[in-house]
């Protein structure tokens, strides 16, 4: 059987394509909306091509004292450049970055999870504080 340590893989996105990078407004506070930003390439641009993309992002969120974490949202980025012509000829490419809004009245951790056509699963986390 396969350690999942060993299926998803996790670095630091400043070095690293794979890693989602997990972005939040600094002055959060309980019960207000607020937008959370994931995105690839930030620090190392990731290819977003036919034959290596980033193929979705999913971000969960982990209140102090719960014991497991909730899905907050799935962006699945649909367009590389594929057409009928051939890989890489189309007309529209899909960049792996989505803002997601949320609103919640406890501090937590966030989860983001992205998955490469190539190289799998990766993972992050970002501790939300509200003040």
């Amino acid at each position: 059987m396969t350690n999942v340590s060993q299926v998803i893989k996790s670095a630091d996105w400043k070095t690293e394509k794979h890693v989602p990078v997990i972005e939040v407004a600094e002055g959060a506070k309980a019960g207000e909306e607020l937008d959370v930003k994931v995105s690839l390439g930030k620090g190392v641009a990731h290819p977003n091509t036919t034959e290596h993309h980033i193929a979705w992002i999913a971000l969960y969120f982990q209140p102090e004292g719960a014991p497991v974490p909730l899905q907050v949202g799935y962006v699945e980025f649909a367009a590389h450049g594929e057409s009928a012509a051939g890989p890489n000829k189309g007309p529209l490419y899909t960049s792996p970055s989505a803002v997601v809004t949320i609103k919640t009245d406890k501090p937590g951790t966030l989860q983001a999870m992205s998955f490469c056509n190539i190289h799998g699963l990766w993972e992050s986390s970002a501790e939300l504080t509200l003040g």
